[in-house]
């Protein structure tokens, strides 16, 4: 795969920066060729070498996800070219602003990388595929509807004569492109729609793919940073003279108010240097601030008497509880969450008067560009930010703080490249953590035993209130009710006759921000874990009593039907073994799990079986699907027993793995997914199913021990694995 860092084979950079552009994806301008470049840029999305090399230009970050193989996949689709000749590149954010957003939106979270993008790009492939056939037909002097492209080549039956692209595409890239381009019908899919293997593997096993941790520049120095330890902290002094002359030192620079850094000729001495550096802190009104006394606020907030905001309602829930027979209620806890990414934060930034170029991994390159051109005080076309591979993401790399971090330190050394580098430490300790919230469900029954009335009142953190302000309206965050409303693309997927979900708005001090999968995941524990009691409470089969509650919610049925059959529910499970089940939507997609474990002990558990079933709509590459679901289980189980970030006199107390541990291999079972794209919309992957896992598996413990855990991560409750 072409790396995209590597200043002396970016020529096209230079010159992309000159041409025009119009509507998204289909930028013609001057194409490369036409400017005296080499080889020939079809569009935007398409540049063909002549030896049928077909470049795709992809927009969305890298991180592990699959994204850009998906989208190649999904041009080369409409391209008709030949994948075993496709590669791949990213354009630059700088290159997007100067040729009027001709890519579009570069950021990857939310599951959005493939679903918010799908339309423009497959029309960037078919309408490059209808200009390769009208310059061949224009040699040919024929009509190109009576032509036909497959695999890179260009034939005219009627006469037998072919080309391939790589020989008409200088003569393509001089061509008006069409103003309209019919898209492929899924069910005609080649090359989208099919399992084909990741074009980033190879560079990947090789080592030869190049992450921000491994750019390297002429001349370049090296930086450890430190920021304060308490959040909202300001750095008050420090002693330079201690660490001036140590080996390979060759500045020390405040950075902001709340930060210090020390520059050297490699990482190791910087940090070490910066491990001596004699610190004072100003750590402000949040030094004394602890977990239990937020766990404590949050559990006020789940009271009727303080303020809320309502996200879902119909009915009138507080009457028909008030009125019920039998009432059922229950609190749940969820925990801040670290991203933990292996690959820590970094940036590489070269400052000059003149100009500021940073390498870096992110997940929103347009975001850290500006961050560039804020931090560097230049104007917009004298900044860039290269896009290289991100060694994990998860929501953290949408931020852009350590960007301008670097930027900053490189304005004191100005022409000389620098490295930022967090430690481990750093990365632990000055996260955007998952927001930490408490949920009381209520539920009512009637004297036929059946469901009629459901309160939700969750208490917590916003994320908006703190990232996107401008998107909390009259106190509402529409991020904390993910999967509890009915508009959206997170659906809740029952029916009660008197509903109430509610918010009340807690922001401790710890800095929030999207975690992968963000407020599914605990409101799908609150949720499904709940509705696991109300069926128990009802004396019905957890999956009949959701059924009878999803009779108006076909897509939300199928996908808890398929993973109830495939685990077998309908029969007893093997000696032993005991089994969970849970349902929810997200990010555009339906998904389901069910679990199959062994309890020892009431505090040793054993994952036997775990079965998955989505439907995103489509799916563009089935096996990659398969590969996700399994590695958001990872993840979301990894959340369940090990996770959990606590907060002791202000300051994050897991500051290494040993404290914020991973699933091993051994503990986790084979993922049995099922992938059942229904169609007719178009969902996302990376993120919808890491909350169904959770709690399919405390279902699955209810069921072995009669137990209900309600708060997580397990390990708080001396339960782990076997």
């Amino acid at each position: 795969m072409t790396q995209a860092f590597e200043i002396g084979r970016r020529g096209f950079i230079v010159g992309g920066a000159a041409l025009g552009g119009f509507a998204l994806g289909f930028d013609s301008g001057m194409g490369l060729a036409e400017a005296g470049q080499s080889p020939p840029e079809i569009n935007a999305w398409v540049v063909v070498k002549p030896d049928d090399t077909v470049v795709i230009r992809i927009a969305r970050s890298e991180m592990g996800q699959g994204t850009l193989t998906g989208l190649a996949q999904l041009v080369a689709e409409e391209l008709d070219c030949d994948w075993s000749k496709v590669t791949t590149e990213y354009p630059t954010p700088g290159e997007n602003a100067a040729r009027n957003r001709v890519w579009g939106d570069f950021s990857t979270g939310g599951s959005r990388g493939i679903r918010n993008s799908q339309d423009y790009v497959r029309k960037g492939g078919a309408v490059a595929r209808q200009m390769l056939i009208q310059a061949a037909a224009n040699d040919w002097n024929v009509p190109a509807a009576e032509c036909r492209a497959e695999k890179s080549v260009i034939t005219h039956p009627s006469s037998g004569r072919s080309t391939s692209y790589g020989k008409v595409a200088e003569a393509a890239a001089k061509l008006t492109p069409p103003a309209d381009v019919a898209l492929k019908d899924p069910r005609d899919w080649k090359i989208a729609g099919k399992g084909v293997k990741r074009l980033d593997t190879a560079d990947k096993t090789t080592g030869k793919m190049i992450y921000g941790v491994d750019v390297t520049l002429p001349g370049m120095l090296n930086a450890a940073i430190k920021a304060s330890p308490v959040f909202g902290g300001k750095l008050k002094s420090y002693d330079e003279g201690k660490i001036a002359n140590l080996k390979g030192v060759k500045k020390i620079v405040r950075v902001g108010d709340n930060a210090v850094a020390v520059v050297a000729d490699t990482w190791w001495r910087a940090k070490s240097a910066l491990d001596a550096l004699p610190i004072v802190w100003d750590e402000g009104p949040n030094g004394k601030s602890n977990s239990a006394d937020v766990a404590k606020w949050l559990a006020e907030g789940l009271a009727d008497s303080q303020p809320a905001v309502t996200g879902n309602q119909n009915g009138n829930a507080h009457a028909a509880i008030a009125g019920a027979p039998k009432v059922v209620e229950a609190v749940y806890s969820y925990p801040h969450q670290n991203h933990a990414a292996m690959e820590p934060l970094n940036a590489t930034a070269l400052y000059t008067s003149d100009k500021c170029e940073v390498w870096t991994g992110t997940q929103n390159g347009e975001a850290a560009f500006d961050a560039v051109v804020q931090a560097s005080g230049l104007p917009r076309e004298k900044c860039e930010v290269h896009k290289v591979m991100l060694g994990g993401g998860f929501g953290r790399r949408g931020f852009t703080d350590y960007v301008t971090q670097a930027v900053l330190i490189a304005k004191q050394l100005p022409g000389t490249p620098v490295k930022l580098l967090w430690s481990r430490e750093e990365d632990m300790t000055q996260g955007k953590y998952h927001p930490v919230t408490q949920c009381k469900l209520t539920g009512a029954f009637d004297a036929d035993n059946r469901l009629t009335a459901l309160h939700m009142r969750i208490s917590g953190q916003s994320i908006f209130i703190s990232v996107r302000p401008q998107m909390v309206k009259n106190g509402l965050d529409p991020a904390v009710f993910q999967g509890l409303v009915t508009t959206g693309d997170a659906l809740i997927g029952y029916d009660v006759p008197n509903l109430l979900i509610e918010h009340s708005m807690r922001n401790p001090p710890v800095p929030p921000g999207w975690w992968r999968g963000v407020n599914i995941n605990q409101n799908a524990i609150y949720l499904e874990c709940f509705m696991d009691e109300l069926a128990h409470a009802a004396g019905e089969d957890p999956v009949a009593f959701r059924r009878k509650l999803m009779a108006n919610h076909p897509k939300h049925l199928a996908v808890l039907n398929a993973v109830a059959e495939r685990i077998g529910w309908d029969k007893p499970a093997p000696e032993g073994l005991h089994r969970g089940i849970s349902v929810f939507m997200g990010y555009g997609s339906y998904v389901a799990a069910a679990a199959e474990i062994s309890v020892s002990g009431d505090d040793k558990i054993k994952i036997h079986r775990i079965v998955a079933a989505t439907d995103p709509g489509y799916a563009v590459n089935p096996a990659q699907i398969e590969r996700q679901v399994a590695g958001s289980f990872v993840y979301g189980l990894s959340a369940l027993f090990h996770g959990g970030i606590t907060i002791k006199d202000g300051r994050v107390e897991q500051e290494n793995f040993d404290s914020y541990e991973s699933m091993r291999l051994k503990d986790m079972p084979k993922v049995e997914c099922i992938v059942m794209p229904s169609g007719g919309f178009w969902g996302g992957v990376g993120e919808p199913t890491i909350c169904v896992a959770a709690p399919a598996v405390l279902n699955a413990y209810f069921a072995a021990t009669g137990k209900r855990i309600r708060s997580i991560p397990l390990k708080d409750a001396n339960i782990g694995f076997v």
